[in-house]
């Protein structure tokens, strides 16, 4: 009898092991999961992160392109022309009114109408009339 005991004690104590693997298997493989997940999402984010730089890498280099242009000599003395009106000895400066004020001096353009001749049907009736 103590032996039967034993031996369901044993059964049980053995379905109650394969219950605890089965749980902590069933742990692992959800812990693994979300690993996967958390790892793709950084892996998604790494690569947006990454094109962001790039992108701001090229802005970067326009902008220092921009800025050499500017500390140009050629680009200092069109600005000055330009903007302060300034000019160099000996260059005559024409300056000229704004739009407006050039299409009110200018001659009107008065386009002549083509004068079709009349229809042969209107000259026979003039010509009976």
């Amino acid at each position: 009898m103590i032996n039967k005991n034993i031996e369901n004690i044993k059964i049980k104590l053995h379905k109650i092991s394969n219950y605890i693997l089965v749980i902590f298997l069933i742990m692992l493989v959800l812990s693994l999961v979300r690993n996967i997940i958390k790892t793709r999402k950084a892996n998604n984010l790494i690569l947006e992160k990454e094109s962001k730089v790039d992108k701001i890498r090229q802005e970067n280099a326009d902008l220092e392109k921009k800025i050499a242009e500017m500390k140009s000599p050629e680009y200092i003395e069109r600005q000055i022309r330009n903007n302060l009106g300034l000019v160099k000895e000996g260059e005559v400066v024409i300056i000229l009114p704004d739009e407006e004020t050039l299409r009110s001096l200018a001659p009107k353009d008065e386009e002549e109408e083509e004068i079709l001749p009349d229809p042969n049907w209107k000259r026979w009736l003039k010509l009976f009339l």
